[in-house]
């Protein structure tokens, strides 16, 4: 009798755990995360980073001065973890002689930064269905589109000595990647929703996606060297590519997760009791009046 009846207490406790668990935030979170697709979104966004993205690092790097190619190759190795002999075939890339600096080059650059656009438009329309919107009129986003492009391309550059705190150590270079990766991830979503929601209510998918993002890189710094060692000993020269795509996937599939979590948090009560927005100033979901400016 009493085996039947711990037995039965053990049901009735996993019954429980299991209700629990169904209607708690890890559901609500993994729903979030289907409701957008994630996986899809963050396939599409590495693709477009790989095939677009980094030609036009490329090109920006074939008229830059020296010092600069340097600088943006050792914040490639910063955050995509890479070193050695991967990170020597990266130096050559960009410190080679690459496209001639002639008026046909700087054509070329041109039509490379339109191209990369398209990274540009698919992270808008993520940022999107992650708050339920319509996608915005062209005439708004295009200038956004290239302005993301030119920041990004300055974020990235710096990274190298950021993750460093400019001399300072290890631990000041983390709190500062953590900041500035969350304000430029808020920014971020600012632009490409053309201010339809509040700052306010962009904040949690900044800080989840920063944070994610930037651990992410300190991991890959443990992860990649092995990986791209691995996949260049086991393919050949299309290794490391396959190991590249494989660590953009998975950064965006993180970034993503963290933007999908955004509303969900800024619309809970413990956020609103905490940000204590203006009544009356703003719609409960964020967003600003149709009518209201881009």
């Amino acid at each position: 009798m009493r085996a039947l009846r711990a037995r039965r207490a053990l049901r009735t406790l996993w019954e429980r755990v299991g209700t629990a668990v169904g209607r708690g935030p890890a559901a609500r979170f993994l729903e979030r995360l289907v409701a957008v697709n994630a996986l899809e979104a963050a396939t599409r966004l590495a693709a477009q980073a790989f095939l677009t993205a980094l030609p036009l690092l490329m090109a920006v790097a074939a008229f830059v001065p020296d010092t600069l190619q340097n600088l943006l190759a050792d914040s490639l190795r910063s955050v995509v973890g890479v070193r050695g002999d991967v990170l020597d075939q990266v130096r050559r890339t960009f410190t080679g002689p690459g496209a001639a600096k002639t008026p046909s080059g700087a054509v070329g650059l041109l039509v490379t930064l339109v191209s990369a656009t398209a990274f540009s438009r698919a992270l808008q329309a993520v940022c999107e269905r992650c708050w339920g919107l319509p996608r915005a009129a062209v005439r708004v986003a295009a200038w956004r589109w290239l302005l993301w492009l030119l920041v990004w391309l300055a974020a990235l550059l710096v990274q190298a000595p950021l993750r460093r705190g400019f001399g300072t150590g290890v631990v000041s270079g983390l709190v500062l990647s953590l900041l500035s990766s969350a304000l430029l991830w808020w920014w971020t979503q600012h632009l490409l929703l053309s201010a339809r929601v509040s700052w306010a209510h962009l904040l949690p998918g900044a800080v989840l996606a920063g944070t994610g993002t930037v651990l992410l890189g300190y991991l890959s710094r443990l992860l990649m060297p092995v990986a791209m060692a691995r996949g260049l000993a086991d393919f050949g020269p299309l290794g490391p590519v396959f190991t590249l795509l494989t660590w953009l996937i998975v950064v965006f599939l993180v970034a993503v997760a963290g933007l999908a979590a955004g509303p969900a948090v800024a619309s809970s009560a413990w956020y609103a009791r905490t940000t204590r927005p203006l009544r009356g100033r703003e719609p409960p979901d964020g967003r600003k009046p149709a009518d209201g400016p881009p």
